[in-house]
């Protein structure tokens, strides 16, 4: 009769051991539909056992091949959405930070952040650290300052950190200081060749700054879409203008300065590999190098994995990709196409833009800001709504967290997927079932099966 208890409860004894049964052992998992009757819902557990439907298609989660470990899953933390939610009172907000970072029933777990090196085009106004009136310079950074940063983004920063103080933090400049550009403009414009050496100092201030606030910046790119000059605020930066600024300023600013912060490469669209792949090309800016950042506003996602190949012993990391309702509240897609797509491609992170604006997608800058940027989180008259990113992300960073290590799954047609060891020794396995039609399947681990049915255009996240 104890066998018989101990086995039903998932353990038998075993020359005084107890070990798990897994023909008793039951997997719980989360769902949610895109018509939104089901939202991140603990589903009544499966079961492995050994017998499944013979026809039915089967995803095979295999531990022992394991691939990248993760360094975090989260948002952009843009001067609008701490702007907004400094502007809630202070009970509410600590309520949403420790939703939003915390590992309570409710929490999601947000263990990344992409800070803006000045402003981003979700602030409401431009500013750099070191603003001066027209025709002045400062090239001994006499007069940097993080007074912007510290009226809401600092503030905002140190409450999450007292929820999550091992969060990781990527900066990335949006522009340089006016005064260092070709143009003179926030919008456009190239880095002057004789300020390198000053911008790369104008990153150690930063980073040294931040530190004096008691938040470490983990990591940073060099420039956000270095193609791009169309927002505000917006800088080209070309690969060879890069190379030469890791290579020769940067690189070598770090160093002597003592600074660990990672230096990540290019912070752009799919479609140009061969950015970071020729800089890191170059053996002394290669040294100074931790890896390539991407997004996917255009381009396929096996970039990443081009960029792996070139160079198997420097990180891919996924830093910007926006998620909206667009009319239609459909998880699937962006699970399939960002969380999955980008973690299947060697990613050691994945980062949504942006966490927080208002019912009308505000703030943003006029003339080259994104009205379109709908937040995963909607702040109105201080209440909070919870959008297709909000969702999408959870999915994934409720139960992946940081120094998860990715293993071997199988992609069955109509069922992408991507799983993950814990350090806790967990097995998570993310699905998504982009059809118009209800997928029945199984999941296969380590020689048993569960049976699952997933409704049409949701996604999944499955614990054992």
């Amino acid at each position: 009769m104890e066998l018989k208890r101990l086995f039903l409860t998932g353990l038998v004894l075993v020359a005084g051991f107890s070990i798990p049964c897994l023909a008793q052992q039951k997997a719980d998992w989360w769902l949610t539909t895109s018509d939104q009757t089901t939202l991140l819902s603990k589903q009544p557990a499966i079961t492995f056992g050994s017998n499944t439907q013979s026809d039915l298609p089967v995803i095979t989660i295999d531990p022992s091949k394991k691939y990248q470990s993760v360094d975090g899953f989260g948002f952009a933390l843009t001067g609008g959405s701490a702007q907004l939610m400094i502007g809630m009172p202070a009970d509410e907000r600590k309520k949403l930070i420790q939703e939003l970072f915390g590992h309570t029933e409710n929490g999601i777990g947000i263990s990344y952040l992409r800070l803006s090196i000045g402003s981003s085009d979700l602030n409401d106004h431009t500013f750099s650290y070191d603003d001066l009136p027209d025709g002045q310079t400062d090239v001994k950074l006499e007069h940097f300052t993080l007074k912007e940063d510290e009226k809401d983004v600092i503030p905002v920063l140190k409450e999450i950190l007292a929820v999550n103080p091992k969060i990781k933090i990527l900066g990335s400049p949006w522009s340089a200081p006016l005064w260092m550009k070709s143009n003179n403009n926030i919008q456009g414009g190239r880095l002057k060749d004789e300020y390198y050496s000053v911008y790369a100092r104008y990153f150690v201030k930063y980073i040294e700054g931040m530190r004096a606030h008691g938040i470490n910046i983990d990591a940073i790119t060099v420039q956000n879409e270095p193609f791009n000059n169309g927002n505000t605020p917006s800088m080209q930066f070309f690969a060879k203008e890069e190379l030469n600024f890791i290579k020769n300023n940067l690189g070598p600013a770090f160093k002597s300065a003592g600074i660990k912060t990672k230096i990540i490469l290019y912070d752009h669209n799919c479609d140009a590999p061969e950015y970071p792949i020729s800089i890191m090309t170059d053996p002394e800016a290669n040294k100074y190098i931790d890896g390539s950042g991407y997004h996917l506003y255009a381009g396929p996602i096996t970039a990443l994995t081009k960029t792996h190949e070139a160079f198997p012993n420097r990180n891919v990391y996924f830093t910007e990709m926006m998620v909206t309702n667009r009319g239609e509240f459909n998880v699937s897609n962006p699970v399939d196409r960002i969380m999955i797509g980008a973690t299947r491609n060697w990613s050691r992170n994945v980062i949504l833009w942006n966490l927080a604006a208002d019912q009308n997608n505000k703030p943003h800058t006029d003339n080259g800001g994104c009205p379109s940027c709908q937040g995963a989180i909607t702040i109105q008259d201080n209440k909070v709504g919870r959008n297709v990113g909000y969702y999408t992300m959870a999915h994934v960073s409720k139960f992946v967290p940081a120094g998860s290590v990715r293993i071997e799954s199988n992609v069955p047609d109509g069922l992408s997927n991507v799983a993950f060891e814990t350090p806790e020794g967990k097995t998570v396995l993310i699905v998504s079932n982009k059809g118009n039609a209800t997928q029945h399947f199984a999941i296969s681990y380590k020689g048993k099966v569960a049976d699952v049915t997933m409704k049409e255009k949701s996604a999944a996240t499955f614990v054992w």
